[in-house]
This record gives structure tokens, C-alpha cells and sequence, in this order.
């Protein structure tokens, strides 16, 4: 595997999701060496960032989650560098990253999101309870995993979840609760796989359903009807498209009880460990996880 020289497997960092990244970066790690990939771990936790151009790295993987990872930082850097790298540019990394500005952008282009408010110190967080109705959830405008989110499900209990997430981001959403189920589509290139429909066996997909337990369902495909399945590739090839997105990246999605989606977030680092939802759509689509490592990677020959 020549072709791709020295890969960084860069992974870890210093964010609220390094371990979920190191898990990631583990598996890639392992997949690229199963194919003879020359590819070593990179933390840029315990070695600065230049030693990428220092110690002859020829491309990067990045499987880096979290602020500096994955809001578009760390591929200036690479930029900079001149070190091709795996999945979206800087743009499309920041604003992926950002769950306001991709909000505003998807909503500007007439695409179906949640209805939802900014929060600030000085709300009157009763009128919002009132006017996104309850259940509602409260999470930070810039944060993965799930990190900093709760649903509120009482009246009197948003200003005290405000003030949870207010401590990873200094903007804070409150978004209306859709409850017709949870769903992710993985993009990759061109392509949008097989949706994945998640039943978390907590009150909502959080860090621990997420990454810990074992009695999360998913089910792929996720058993829309083809019509549904059609629009809504539609929706997230536009909202790719939007935030400038490349390589690969997920698309979370809702649906209300009438069967009306809702999109949700991006997630242009997708994660790859054992409960990994990427992997998940790719072997629906006959590729393995060594297999998907490989093509995610061979994008940065393009």
C-alpha cells in the first residue's frame, strides 16, 4: 500500500470525547495495518501538532471527535501543512460542528428541522417551556456524544439544564422533542447508505447508550418505506451539500408520530468504534469495516 505513504491515525486529543476517539482511532488503526497500510497513532495530546510534517507523515486520518478535532481547527492546520487529510474541509467542519449555524442553514434552504430557541442567562425559560411545548432537550451548540445534553420533562427544569450545558459551550439550544424515532444516514462521497434506526433502552441516545451499553437496538435497514427512504436522502444530500460537506459524514434524523422527518445535526468525524452507527450502514451495503477505513482513506488521494 505505497500509494498512501505515512498515516497518521490522528486520534485522542484533548476534548470531552477523547476516550470515544481513541476507540475509534484504535479500530482504523488496526484496519489500515490489517492492509498493509504503513499507518501509526498520532495524539495531539501528547505531541504537537507539526511533528505530523517533522516526522514525514504523508496523509492523515482523522478520527479526532470534539472541539480542535472536528470544528474545522485542526484541517486549517493540515491545510497549512499541506497534509491531505480524511473527511470534510474546514467550512464544512465548523459548521458541522456547530448546531446553530447548520440549524440556520438548513432552515434558510426550506429544509425540516426541529423548532427550537437560543438560551441565554437573561431567558424567561418558563415562555420557552411554554412555546416548544415539553418534553424538550438542552444541549450545547458546539459538543458531540451527546455531552452537556438533557430533556427536560417537567415545567421549572430548563434553566437548571441550561445551566448543565452552559458549561460545554457557551451557546445553549432548547429544541422541540420529536418522538416518532431516531435515526442517523451515513453519507459517503456521493453515495447516502442504508438508514439506521436507534432504540436506545434509556430516555434518550446518550454518551452511555451510545458507547457503553449493550441493550441499544439498531435496527438497518431501518424499515421506512422506499417513497420516505427517497425523500429523505434527498434532505440529507441537500444538508451535505449546504454545509459544503466531502469524503463522508452522518446525518442524524427524526420522525414525528405522522412519519414527518426532521433533520437533526451532522457529525463530520463519525465515529468507529464497536457501537459505531457507520459501520453499521456500511456492511448493509456490502462493505466491511476494513473495507470502509480503506475507502474513507483513499479520498485523500483524490
Amino acid at each position: 500500500m505505497n500509494k498512501y505513504g505515512k498515516v497518521a491515525v490522528v486520534m485522542g486529543g484533548t476534548s470531552a470525547e477523547r476516550e470515544v476517539s481513541l476507540m475509534s482511532g484504535k479500530g482504523v488503526l488496526e484496519a489500515l495495518l490489517a492492509r498493509g497500510v504503513d499507518a501509526h497513532a498520532f495524539d495531539p495530546a501528547t505531541k504537537p501538532l507539526d511533528a505530523l510534517k517533522t516526522e514525514g507523515f504523508d496523509r492523515a486520518f482523522l478520527i479526532l471527535h470534539g472541539p480542535f478535532g472536528e470544528d474545522g481547527t485542526l484541517q486549517g492546520a493540515l491545510e497549512v501543512m499541506g497534509i491531505p487529510y480524511t473527511g470534510c474541509g474546514v467550512l464544512a467542519s465548523a459548521l458541522g460542528m456547530d448546531k446553530l449555524r447548520s440549524k440556520l442553514i438548513w432552515q434558510a434552504l426550506g429544509l425540516p428541522i426541529p423548532a427550537f430557541e437560543i438560551l441565554t442567562e437573561s431567558s424567561d425559560f418558563t415562555a420557552i417551556e411554554q412555546k416548544l411545548g415539553l418534553p424538550l432537550f438542552v444541549k450545547p451548540a458546539c459538543e458531540g456524544s451527546s455531552i452537556g445534553v438533557s430533556k427536560v420533562k417537567n415545567t421549572g427544569e430548563l434553566a437548571s439544564a441550561f445551566k448543565e450545558a452552559y458549561k460545554y459551550d457557551k451557546i445553549v439550544i432548547a429544541e422541540q422533542f420529536i418522538g416518532g424515532g431516531e435515526y442517523t444516514a451515513a453519507v459517503l462521497g456521493e453515495q447516502v447508505l442504508s438508514f439506521v434506526k436507534i432504540e436506545p433502552a434509556t430516555e434518550f441516545y446518550d454518551y452511555e447508550a451510545k458507547y457503553i451499553r449493550d441493550d441499544t437496538v439498531y435496527r438497518c435497514p431501518a424499515g421506512l418505506s422506499a417513497q420516505l427512504n427517497e425523500q429523505i436522502a434527498g434532505y440529507v444530500k441537500q444538508a451535505f451539500w449546504a454545509l459544503g460537506g466531502k469524503g463522508w459524514a452522518r446525518i442524524d434524523f427524526l420522525m414525528d408520530e405522522a412519519g414527518k422527518p426532521y433533520l437533526l445535526e451532522a457529525n463530520t468525524a463519525p465515529g468507529m468504534t464497536s457501537h459505531s452507527l457507520f459501520p453499521m450502514a456500511a456492511r448493509e451495503a456490502g462493505l466491511s469495516y476494513e473495507d470502509l477505513v480503506l475507502q474513507v482513506l483513499n479520498s485523500t488521494l483524490e
